[in-house]
């Protein structure tokens, strides 16, 4: 749809009002309650018409819309923020004996609170966060700082998708049949949230962090691609918001559970804090499902201690539980001892750090040729179990820690995460610890291992290692690469167990009477392994060169090296200068190729390859310095297509000379459209990029 000065002012407005407030209620539905309710095609069909309206009227945009969370300016400082109340920390309990201690205190202060109720939520491990509300707009958000100053990180929360931009989410209005296209309405209106106005300004405060399961996922993403992994989420979390680039802090996996009001004025707010919980929650905000209330401290006792041995359970890190007196009055009332409240104190959970001897540090390599240090231990038990081996991180972190054989060492277990060491106690160094240096050769196949300065991670580059043979193989085969349908990771693993694989050019020499000696194998199954084994020989030039596992060598870079480069003796032997003359291959790609082909055992599995037949050649007419009708044209492509698979478009693409990206930029020439397309749509849009569907791009190709 096409916004212009023809149309009504009025129900354009109205339209702009109704399409942000139905992508606030879907980001609440989907990050805060986890319960969505649209899919992701519908969510960012709303999301792609507020685009244009409000790029066709840009005055209309305010700081609440959707389409605000990302896109600041980066900051040359954090700005300085006072808090219009103390944003306090709390004193710690270790055990019931202390929980009760703590009470029996209190009591003697107050005897009311021997007939108040407590509460009782995780204690998260985070970063506090402070976030100011005027008119129910998102207007301010600061670290907690000293508990009275803080640092404004407005715009790096504004990136966190779990924080409501304008509360109460979700109002209720009519707007059905407002959905673009035929799109029903899936707002459920009567379970929404209610609408009474919040104050004109209110203060809340939460903790933010990482999840632990996105955690993970993170430092599974940075370890790929080489880059330097995460300690922990609490730092990566505190270190996330506190980035100057709120681009930056966009790429983390941030969100936050809210559970205090600091402040309000022009309106009222709970008086307890179970009701205060209830009230955040109905505003909109993401609030702990882990709370409880309970009539007495002994109930409030144990359901604390029972969450010390179910911590792990937990979806992120915490620390230990917080117990409340739930009248917020009486709370006041008690006051402080020093800067801690009295009316809550923060039990704290058993320890999971201990100190032992590192013994040795050895290697292992991964599926991808990463070298990855780990820790041998004299045994010291950490939670019930007996820890023996202890993951180092990367090579980068021995040396900045300056861990040494024979130091003693911190190390933490949480749950079912492998033991890492924290760093070493240097007070208890004697001078006989050695210093550890990087191996030079690869443990497992002794061959010479690689490191770019750019880079954390440490390479063994050689495709025949014994140690990463299986994940070659599986990417060699794979449907990216050559193909080969049938041949999937049990198979790979048992080809290589009983020695019939050795590197990927061995698939190339197995027979049926091989296969059949397989556990599983009867002849059906062993012809139609065989049978896709040698049709995968007529793979073109790009799969195979992508198929090899060249580090930083995908399908992109393979389409640019195919279409320069008619053969693998031609590119084989091209030096680090020729390639750089490559678009898109910079210095460290091209001395990954350069260092590639001068292996000597990837050379043997090169001439094995070209002896079983596996050798295509590029079609010169088709390259980028040749005749080839889409050369020099770049294409990025989008949604569902009818006449083509995904690899599909990229090979008919390839092959008339053209290169795929996965991202818009200023440097694409055209986005190819399918059905649903999603946001890249809008951002072609936006850059004047030129858009095509199938039959377009057909038309292009054609002589």
């Amino acid at each position: 749809m096409e916004y212009n000065c023809s149309m009504n002012m009025e129900s354009l407005r109205q339209r702009l009002e109704e399409l942000r407030q139905l992508v606030h209620y879907h980001n609440y539905r989907y990050h805060v309650l986890d319960a969505p309710l649209i899919s992701d095609a519908e969510y960012d069909c709303l999301l792609n018409e507020l685009n244009q309206i409000e790029a066709s009227h840009p005055d209309w945009i305010t700081p609440d819309s959707p389409t605000q969370r990302v896109g600041a300016v980066p900051a040359d400082k954090f700005e300085k923020v006072r808090h219009p109340a103390p944003i306090l920390s709390l004193s710690n309990a270790f055990g019931s004996e202390d929980a009760r201690a703590w009470y029996e205190r209190i009591c003697r202060v107050d005897d009311r609170v021997e007939r108040t109720r407590f509460v009782v939520e995780p204690k998260i491990d985070g970063l506090s966060v402070v976030l100011h509300y005027r008119d129910g707009i998102f207007i301010l958000g600061a670290t907690r700082g000293d508990g009275e100053i803080g640092e404004d990180v407005t715009s790096n929360l504004r990136t966190i998708r779990a924080i409501p931009l304008r509360i109460p989410v979700g109002q209720e209005a009519d707007v059905a049949g407002k959905m673009p296209g035929d799109l029903p309405l899936l707002m459920d209106m009567g379970r929404s949230i209610p609408v009474s106005p919040p104050p004109s300004y209110l203060v809340v405060r939460g903790e933010a962090f990482i999840p632990i399961k996105d955690f993970e996922k993170l430092n599974e993403r940075l370890e790929e691609a080489g880059e330097k992994t995460y300690l922990n989420p609490r730092n990566t979390a505190a270190g996330s918001l506190r980035q100057l680039d709120p681009n930056l802090t966009a790429t983390r996996p941030l969100t936050l559970l809210v559970y205090q009001v600091v402040y309000s004025e022009g309106g009222n707010v709970p008086a307890s804090q179970w009701e205060t919980l209830e009230y955040l929650h109905r505003l909109g905000f993401p609030v702990t499902g882990e709370a409880h209330c309970f009539n007495d401290i002994e109930s409030a006792i144990a359901y604390t201690e029972s969450w010390s041995t179910h911590r792990d359970d937990l979806p992120y890190e915490a620390d230990g539980m917080v117990i409340k007196i739930d009248d917020l009055s009486l709370a006041a009332e008690l006051g402080f001892v020093g800067k801690d409240p009295r009316a809550a104190i923060a039990y704290k959970f058993p320890a999971r750090e201990v100190t032992t001897v590192l013994q040795d540090i050895r290697v292992n390599v991964g599926r991808t040729g990463v070298l990855t240090p780990y820790a041998v231990l004299k045994p010291v038990e950490i939670g019930g179990v007996m820890v023996e081996r202890a993951t180092l991180h990367n090579f980068d972190f021995i040396a900045e820690k300056d861990i040494r054989s024979g130091d003693r060492v911190l190390v933490k277990r949480a749950g079912e995460v492998i033991p890492y060491v924290i760093g070493p106690v240097l007070d208890l160094r004697s001078g006989d610890e050695k210093q550890y240096v990087p191996p030079t050769l690869c443990p497992a196949c002794s061959q010479p291992v690689e490191h770019l300065e750019t880079e954390v991670a440490w390479y063994c580059v050689n495709a025949a290692c014994p140690a990463q043979l299986v994940r070659n193989v599986e990417h060699f085969v794979s449907r990216g690469a050559m193909d080969i349908v049938g041949l999937g990771i049990r198979i790979v693993e048992q080809l290589i167990e009983v020695g019939l694989v050795k590197d990927v050019a061995d698939l190339y020499t197995l027979d049926k009477h091989d296969l059949l000696e397989l556990e599983g194998f009867a002849d059906k199954k062993a012809d139609n392994l065989i049978g896709a084994i040698n049709s995968s020989k007529s793979q073109p030039l790009i799969r195979l060169i992508t198929a090899l596992g060249i580090r930083s060598v995908g399908e992109v870079v393979a389409a640019d090296l195919a279409r320069s480069y008619a053969s693998l003796d031609l590119l084989g032997n091209a030096s680090l200068a020729e390639l750089q003359k490559v678009e898109g291959i910079g210095p460290n790609i091209a001395g990954a190729i350069v260092d590639w082909f001068g292996r000597e055992r990837n050379r043997v599995v090169l001439a094995k390859l070209k002896m079983a037949g596996v050798w295509p050649l590029a079609d010169n007419t088709l390259t980028s310095t040749g005749k080839g009708t889409l050369a020099g044209i770049t294409f990025v492509v989008t949604g569902s297509l009818q006449g083509f698979s995904r690899e599909g478009i990229k090979e008919f693409i390839q092959s008339y000379g053209g290169k795929v990206t996965d991202s818009i930029s200023r440097n694409t020439n055209y986005l190819v459209v399918g059905e649903n397309p999603g946001s890249k749509l809008d951002k072609a849009r936006e850059l004047g990029i030129s858009i095509l569907d199938e039959a377009g791009l057909r038309k292009l190709a054609a002589p």
